[in-house]
């Protein structure tokens, strides 16, 4: 059984699809119906990740079909007015790539998706060299976690790292877990809270969970 916190390497796909910096649009959009993803990585050289162009960079083709030169008012093109009229992948693509090492946790890679409002992210080593690809439906796979197996790790490596917590019981029922018995010391519920938060497929947390009262 593997503890938590899962990485990125845990779940990614290391069979990734990518294209080259001077793949045409129609080449891309063939490959991301091809493949059902949303989002392709550019690679220049070796595998080096230059870029990533996706369906919102290809999507400017269509919305400024009657005019792809529409200007700013100092007479520039707008960035999106020039995608629309860009051939290839390079032209194309976002740049510099947002991109992740396999060594990082899920939810470090969770939080980059969030704050960059991307899908899915190129997964490089220390050159920049693509590995693989992660997803947002990658980063749900430590959800399907079988109810045992998180309860497990709750019991095996959560309790005995805590001190006064020999008398809870463990439950899981579909992601969530229960923690029942007897806690000696009060100031230990928010740490055992927070230590079985972080279990990788926990949903939620239910404490039943009685302290004793100091005698006053």
């Amino acid at each position: 059984m593997k503890a938590s916190p899962y990485t990125v390497s845990d779940v990614m796909s290391h069979t990734a699809v990518a294209v080259g910096s001077r793949a045409t649009y129609k080449e891309i959009v063939e490959l991301m119906q091809q493949w059902r993803v949303s989002a392709l990585p550019v690679l220049a050289g070796e595998g080096r990740v230059v870029g990533v162009v996706s369906e919102a960079d290809l999507l400017p083709k269509e919305g400024y079909r009657e005019d792809v030169r529409a200007p700013y008012a100092d007479g520039g093109a707008s960035d999106v007015a020039l995608k629309a009229g860009a051939v290839y992948a390079q032209d194309l693509m976002s740049s510099p790539a947002v991109t992740i090492h396999s060594d990082a946790t899920i939810a470090e890679a969770a939080r980059v998706m969030a704050r960059r409002k991307v899908k899915r992210l190129p997964v490089v080593d220390g050159q920049g060299l693509l590995e693989g690809v992660v997803s947002r439906s990658d980063l749900l796979k430590v959800f399907l976690r079988s109810d045992a197996e998180i309860a497990a790790e709750v019991r095996e490596t959560i309790l005995p790292g805590l001190p006064a917590v020999t008398g809870v019981r463990v439950k899981v029922e579909d992601g969530v877990v229960i923690l029942s018995g007897h806690l000696p010391d009060r100031t230990v519920v928010p740490l055992l809270a927070r230590a079985v938060r972080g279990v990788e497929g926990v949903v939620d947390i239910r404490l039943d969970l009685r302290t004793a009262v100091a005698a006053g």
